[in-house]
């Protein structure tokens, strides 16, 4: 077995893939590959340090094939199990921090993850969380040098031969179609679901950001969204693929993330709306960095009040759909292509396919609204012993995604909604987003999101949550006239909730069936 992350790497066979920190270390040994906070580390340090902490894990069980669940606030230890992972063989889970305790205990009971790995930050939750589902927990602790030390705190005795050493080599080569990740769903219906990526997923899906956008060797990369979500794991995959350095965060602080854009080294960064409107508050009226190359926009629908702000101060702005199901981004608009709409002509990534499906199955023509459906390499293997669903979802080796949008003439791609979140009132549709981006057209308005009420009359009704923009709350009567003047009466809200602050998941989605009954409970 090798340890060392310099030795020259054998090309692997067609349908295989080496570890791709292995051959990056061996490649570029001397590049920069990480950086946190005060610490940066050449591909050579980081593979040396990924190799002991594999070694490390094996001796504590983990085995090819076997999930190992993650659960990190230290986005350095996150990075050092995913690459580590790989090198195990084993499957890398890694686990949502701010899930309650059920929720995780639910995902790893569903998994059957034997194997917990956690950070100090996050010891007493991680140790009850091990003690409930009889996993053994490994507290990865980090020096300032990034050395890291692994201790065995829990080892119940249910746990069996999980914690029996596993002495087999580190991985060196494996198929394309092993299981890299298992990522849960935000289990925005009933319970979450894991979707299992392979090699092939990760790669497929790295390679076609990269026909598309580019990622150019010394580049850097700020990673400021969860590295338990796939936007996340997919920067720490690319960036080794192309030499290019991830900068990582621990958290989403928009003056930290302004400190590194603002010193040079930053060529793309990837953002939810919301953090963009906080960076944008932050940087004020400066022009944009620019060894800024891109600005990957994703999770969820942005306004275009906000891209508009974002364009006029030369912030590269990049629209982008992606889904957990396709290992991150599927399609993305050009930061060039200053003149299209700023929310539409999303492109897809070479080697990712797109259509637009009516609900009998039937292929719809362009410009008609439907089910978005997606077929390419980068496309999930499964949902984890979940055949059912797994068949609904690939049905003729397309995913069908659930959101509605419409494609273009050159086959651009505009997503309205979520089809579960479209309003039917009436017999007449309405998208939510519209209905938004018309609530913040309003001065007063920071944030909106617009939910179905049941009635009797007409099916469902429109109601909004909005939160203020500064110290004097909107007027619920002059809403409504402002959005009368830019909507048609049916897609007008029927109410309007001011709130503090809209309930969203970790990866910046909005968590509408939270509000659908908020405003049951409010009597909207």
């Amino acid at each position: 077995m090798s340890a060392g992350g310099s030795a020259a790497v054998a090309a692997p066979a067609p349908h295989e893939a080496a570890p791709w920190l292995l051959r990056r270390a061996a490649a570029s040994p001397a590049a920069l590959a990480l950086r946190s906070g005060e610490l940066a580390l050449s591909y050579a340090e980081l593979a040396r340090r990924v190799d002991a902490l594999a070694v490390a894990l094996r001796r504590e069980g983990v085995a090819p094939g076997r999930p190992l669940a993650v659960l990190c606030a230290g986005a350095l230890e996150a990075a050092l199990c995913l690459h580590a992972a790989q090198r195990c063989g084993a499957i890398l889970l890694p686990l949502n921090t701010r899930l309650s305790a059920p929720e995780l205990g639910f995902q790893l009971a569903d998994s059957g993850a034997r194997t917990l790995v956690f950070d100090p930050a996050l010891a007493p939750e991680a140790e009850a969380l091990a003690r409930e589902s009889a996993a053994v927990a490994l507290e990865l602790a980090l020096s300032p040098a990034g050395e890291f030390a692994l201790r065995r705190v829990a080892d119940p005795a249910s746990a069996g031969d999980a914690a029996a050493p596993c002495d087999v080599p580190l991985c060196r080569h494996a198929a394309l179609a092993t299981p890299l990740a298992w990522l849960y769903t935000s289990g925005t219906t009933g319970r979450p679901k894991a979707a299992e990526l392979s090699q092939r997923s990760f790669l497929a899906s790295a390679r076609g950001h990269a026909a598309l956008l580019g990622l150019r060797a010394g580049e850097g990369w700020l990673a400021c969204l969860p590295l338990f979500h796939v936007g996340g794991l997919a920067i720490l995959v690319r960036c080794t693929l192309a030499s290019a350095f991830a900068e990582l965060h621990d958290r989403f602080d928009p003056e930290r993330v302004c400190e590194a854009l603002a010193s040079g080294r930053i060529g793309l960064v990837s953002l939810v709306p919301t953090m963009l409107a906080r960076v944008l508050d932050a940087w004020g009226e400066r022009p944009a960095p620019s060894a800024l190359r891109a600005v990957l926009l994703g999770g969820a629908g942005a306004p275009p009040g906000l891209l508009e702000r974002a364009r006029a101060l030369h912030f590269p702005v990049a629209p982008s759909y992606g889904l957990t199901e396709a290992a991150s981004q599927v399609a993305t608009r050009l930061p060039e292509e200053a003149r299209a709409p700023l929310a539409a002509r999303l492109r897809p990534l070479p080697g990712t396919e797109l259509r637009i499906e009516a609900e009998d199955g039937a292929v719809l023509a362009q410009g008609e609204v439907g089910e978005v459906c997606v077929r390419g390499g980068s496309l999930m293997t499964r949902y984890v012993r979940q055949p059912e669903a797994t068949r609904e979802a690939l049905r003729g080796g397309w995913l069908h995604t659930g959101d509605l949008g419409r494609l273009d003439a050159e086959g651009g791609l505009e997503i309205l909604d979520r089809r579960a979140d479209l309003i039917v009132s009436g017999g007449e549709n309405i998208y939510p987003a519209e209905v938004e981006a018309a609530l913040l057209e309003h001065p007063a308005v920071a944030e909106a999101a617009v939910v179905a009420r049941p009635d009797g009359e007409w099916g469902a009704r429109p109601v909004a949550f909005v939160v203020a923009r500064g110290e004097t709350p909107p007027d619920p009567g002059a809403l409504a006239r402002h959005c009368r003047a830019r909507l048609a009466g049916y897609k007008v809200p029927v109410a309007f909730q001011l709130v503090g602050a809209l309930p969203r998941n970790a990866s910046g989605k909005l968590l509408r069936g939270a509000l659908r009954a908020q405003a049951l409970e409010a009597g909207l």
